[in-house]
């Protein structure tokens, strides 16, 4: 049985992996693709946008048990045990830091807050190509490669937590940490798909907003590595 603590940090995890810059920039990108092929079936919006996010919601599935169960194999030898619960807390303090740095000192594609820069092109090349829903899901998923290096640090995190679990009794609160996750995909999905916001008003809302976005989720994880470090999680 998980802690009130380790609970909320869970939910802490996946709030912050939420509103991660990556995220939606790789979801409005989609949105302007099937927008331009075809402007006049908003239905398709509707479609591509659930079916980017299921496969989205899939693949990080799939990650996120992988994540755990390595995490339980490696837990199995006696010195790993002991320092990679500390490991993680202090892998935890880092990314908050450079998270808080980014408020500071912005700059896109930072290290392990941002999707690199070098694979920004290739990553629009292969969403641009999107003009159907079904393309949409297949992209998706390939897609969730180019989104790990600026979404797995809390997912990581939050896999430390859970692989104090048994697998089976994990898997709740893994299916709940990636419903949060892409609980942001569904609200702009349909915000576009009903005429409430443009995927320009989004756009622009990420990029107004990204240091104090990379502000509050460094501060967060930066206190969930130290409640770790500390015994309190």
């Amino acid at each position: 049985m998980m802690y009130g603590l380790s609970l909320t940090a869970i939910l802490s995890l996946a709030a912050l992996d939420a509103i991660n810059p990556c995220a939606i920039a790789v979801l409005t990108l989609m949105l302007i693709s099937i927008l331009t092929y075809n402007p006049k079936k908003r239905r398709n919006i509707l479609l591509a946008g659930m079916a980017f996010t299921m496969s989205v919601f899939v693949m990080y599935m799939f990650y996120g048990l992988v994540i755990i169960r390595f995490l339980q194999v490696m837990s199995t030898i006696a010195y790993i045990r002991e320092m990679l619960y500390g490991v993680l807390g202090a892998c935890a303090v880092v990314l908050g830091i450079l998270n808080i740095k980014d408020f500071f000192w912005y700059k896109p594609g930072g290290l392990l807050t941002e999707m690199p820069m070098r694979m920004r092109p290739t990553a629009k090349k292969i969403i641009n190509g999107i003009t159907t829903p079904r393309g949409a899901f297949l992209v998706g998923a390939f897609v969730t490669v180019f989104l790990l290096p600026c979404t797995i640090g809390p997912y990581i995190i939050a896999g430390g937590i859970l692989s104090a679990l048994e697998l089976m009794a994990a898997v709740p609160w893994l299916l709940l940490y990636n419903i949060i996750f892409v609980l942001p995909m569904i609200g702009i999905t349909l915000a576009v798909y009903v005429g409430v916001r443009k995927v320009d008003d989004v756009s622009g809302w990420k990029d107004r907003n990204i240091r104090h976005l990379h502000l509050i989720s460094g501060i967060i994880i930066m206190l969930l590595g130290i409640g770790m470090l500390m015994g309190w999680l």
